[in-house]
């Protein structure tokens, strides 16, 4: 997406431009101990449902992120390209300067309500974690959890953080009338790998706690096993260990990706990764020498071997506790076609 319609000049001549989204905009810290360094930048959003382009390599078409950058702090994230298209940087300002569309429950319910709108499936959590430690002080998800269910819009969650049990209730009552589906991501699960790359998530160990409770609550929760981290996270024996959690999770089905290394994380990881392995810099140079991801046939070596250690263990072989079947949805007088689509 563009922003520079949304940016705003400076005062004066020698003042940056400040990147923000509308003129109104509030600029906060707070002094808490989880938000001290950060900056939060609390804006009116033009509009909320984003499509997604169709070169993208992903299997949904619409999003909703009501957060940008992100307060997990991961080094590796693909998403800290999007924070330049704000002025500000990849690195730092992604995990410290986070901006906040306050005004994401009034959009959510407005959008869903447009004649124009379909009533597509919506993924969240997709670019910056929707349960980031952000969310624990704006809110921002319950509206909107509660304007899809009330579309009955079929709706898919992602995240790395354990505050989705906060919206469970919201979560089962809109299972019960549409498609809901969550995951978790947990790439390993070695402590000291999850401090040193993902300081500001939950441990591993909760998040697939979450997704035990999750399923246990009729709410279907995979994991996305992401990302595995070549020569740090990949060896055989780490990669069963991890597994062999997911599969004690009852995840739905676990999902294997290789780190891959866009503009922005790429730059930030290599920087990483030569002050804390620099053994490890010339093979990542050679690995992820010719683009973002490394050699498919890597790629095709690891990824079969988690699927064979899935089967091993048996992730899959589990279903949620309370299986939901949808109650037909009633016809009304001028339903579209594409809603019925739906039932």
């Amino acid at each position: 997406m563009r922003w520079d319609n949304l940016r705003l000049a400076g005062a004066g001549r020698d003042e940056p431009a400040v990147p923000l989204f509308a003129r109104g905009a509030v600029t906060r810290t707070f002094d808490t101990p989880e938000f001290k360094g950060m900056t939060f930048y609390e804006i009116q959003a033009r509009s909320l449902i984003n499509r997604v382009p169709g070169a993208s390599r992903v299997p949904f078409e619409y999003t909703i992120n009501p957060y940008r950058g992100c307060t997990h702090r991961c080094i590796y994230c693909f998403a800290r390209k999007t924070h330049e298209y704000l002025d500000f940087d990849a690195g730092a300002d992604f995990d410290s300067k986070i901006v906040v569309k306050v005004n994401a429950a009034e959009l959510a319910r407005k959008e869903l309500a447009s004649p124009r709108w379909g009533g597509h499936h919506v993924a969240m959590g997709t670019n910056v974690d929707c349960y980031q430690r952000a969310e624990g002080r704006y809110r921002l998800m319950r509206g909107i959890l509660s304007a899809l269910r009330d579309a009955r819009n079929p709706f898919s969650i992602l995240t790395k953080g354990t505050l989705i049990l906060r919206d469970l209730d919201l979560l089962t009552e809109a299972a019960d009338v549409t498609e809901v589906s969550t995951s978790v991501s947990a790439g390993f699960v070695d402590p000291a790998i999850w401090r040193a790359v993902e300081p500001g998530t939950p441990h591993p160990s909760r998040r697939l706690e979450t997704c035990a409770t999750l399923n246990d609550n009729g709410i279907a929760c995979g994991v996305l096993m992401a990302p595995i981290l070549p020569y740090l996270t990949d060896s055989p024996a780490q990669l069963e260990a991890t597994v062999k959690e997911i599969a004690a999770s009852g995840a739905t089905h676990i999902a294997p990706i290789v780190l891959h290394l866009r503009p922005g994380a790429r730059e930030w990881w290599l920087r990483w990764l030569s002050h804390e392995h620099q053994r490890l810099v010339p093979r990542y140079l050679e690995l992820y020498g010719r683009g973002a991801y490394a050699p498919k046939s890597y790629q095709e070596r690891v990824t079969g071997l988690v699927k064979e250690l899935a089967e091993r263990h048996g992730v899959g072989r589990a279903t949620p506790a309370m299986a939901r079947r949808l109650p037909p949805r009633p016809t009304s007088v001028g339903a579209r076609p594409e809603q019925l689509r739906l039932l």
